[in-house]
């Protein structure tokens, strides 16, 4: 992959179990705050615990978008993303009827998306019972991308991706190149998942869930917690100036396939080390730039110990958190909101404690900070992994010189 231009990012926005915004989330983060609980939005014979977002009752919020074809009764997943976008659109103080004369794509990453939120009209359906037309409407209103291009009435190249845990980091590695080619003045880019039956029941017969709030890169680690969430960024080129500040900028995208197995990930990282090797070609950086790296961290045996071993090897003086153990693992929003907490805390200079580690593992060779640290230099690295092998890894900095 060739050294390419910058991307800016102008607007982020983040809504997980850790809070409804950005600063709530960065707050809940500080504080090392976590309460999973039991699953209420399905029945599940096996209570494990799950981390919920506390939406609003109503949806009010979204009275003042442009679509004529206003979001009533939408998806649990679409919802999220709306609430995360709309956040993100305020902090890049872009109003509506800037984006309607502008060339706006929009790239969501998802890895059910909103599939399993009508699971239960799909049940109703089959068994033969009548249930409300309206569901029909939610269910066509419910792809991501299309749903967000027609609810803010945008124009511009639209793309859902569903690459498994990598989708969002993936959505904004894409929406990155769109910006790069000129295919559009903005992108509104990131990932979204809700908690769903059908994933918690397929994540608890592969014996990944944990039964106790989880502990990423912990020695006495038993599994992942799932999660729910959006993440999202607003991009822009750097031709297009507004006079608005500049969060920060993606400088490099890198991503790679291991081949190696459909659910676990290959034992020496092989996908990891040829996507950072991409990453930092693109950004024109050396590993010695990176202040710090947001880990994927799923508090699971097998990926905690790849990732160790990846960063014992290639990044041994290089600190890293894991911040799942206050979000829980979010699935195809995963890399998308850890994407947005890498930038905010890059922007702080300073990395939280990760929320759940409290015993090194001998046999990782490393491990997490466990105190609020200090960084100095301004590029930091947001990694995510997936089932089927894939593996992905975002360079971003503040925006100021290099």
């Amino acid at each position: 992959m060739n050294k390419a231009a910058p991307v800016y990012v102008t607007g982020i926005g983040c809504i997980s179990a850790a809070g409804l915004t950005v600063e709530e989330n960065l707050v809940t983060l500080d504080e090392g705050r976590r309460d999973p609980m039991p699953p209420v939005l399905f029945s599940a014979e096996r209570q494990m615990p799950v981390f919920m977002c506390a939406l609003p009752e109503t949806d009010t919020g979204f009275s003042a978008l442009p679509s004529q074809m206003p979001p009533k009764g939408i998806s649990r997943t679409m919802n999220l993303v709306l609430r995360a976008t709309m956040e993100a659109l305020q902090t890049a103080g872009l109003t509506y009827e800037e984006l309607t004369n502008l060339c706006v794509g929009v790239c969501i990453g998802t890895s059910v998306g909103t599939s399993f939120d009508l699971f239960d009209y799909y049940k109703s359906y089959r068994e033969g019972r009548q249930e409300p037309s309206d569901t029909i409407h939610t269910y066509l209103n419910s792809n991501p991308a299309l749903a967000l291009t027609h609810f803010l009435s945008l124009r511009g190249p639209m793309q859902t991706i569903a690459n498994a845990c990598t989708s969002g980091t993936d959505a904004i590695g894409i929406a990155a190149e769109w910006i790069r080619r000129g295919l559009c003045d903005i992108v509104i880019c990131g990932g979204c998942d809700a908690l769903a039956k059908v994933v918690y029941y397929g994540f608890s017969s592969l014996q990944l869930l944990s039964p106790e709030p989880c502990r990423p890169f912990d020695k006495n680690r038993k599994g992942l917690n799932l999660g729910e969430g959006a993440g999202i960024m607003v991009l822009e080129t750097e031709a297009r100036s507004r006079g608005k500040p500049i969060i920060g900028r993606i400088r490099g995208y890198g991503t790679a396939t291991d081949a190696y197995h459909l659910t676990a990930p290959h034992p020496e990282a092989r996908g990891l080390k040829k996507a950072l090797e991409h990453a930092l070609v693109q950004a024109d950086a050396a590993i010695s730039d990176i202040a710090f790296i947001n880990a994927h961290g799923t508090a699971t045996l097998t990926n905690d110990a790849v990732e160790s071993q990846f960063f014992r090897t290639m990044l041994p003086q290089t600190p890293f958190v894991a911040t799942k153990g206050c979000t829980g693992h979010t699935l195809g929003a995963a890399g998308a909101v850890e994407a947005v907490f890498t930038l905010a805390h890059l922007n702080r200079k300073r990395i939280p404690a990760s929320p759940g580690f409290r015993e090194s593992d001998p046999d990782a060779g490393t491990s997490p900070v466990s105190a609020p640290t200090g960084v100095s230099n301004s590029l930091a690295m947001s990694q995510s992994l997936a089932f089927g092998g894939n593996n992905s890894i975002l360079l971003m900095d503040t925006g100021a010189p290099v």
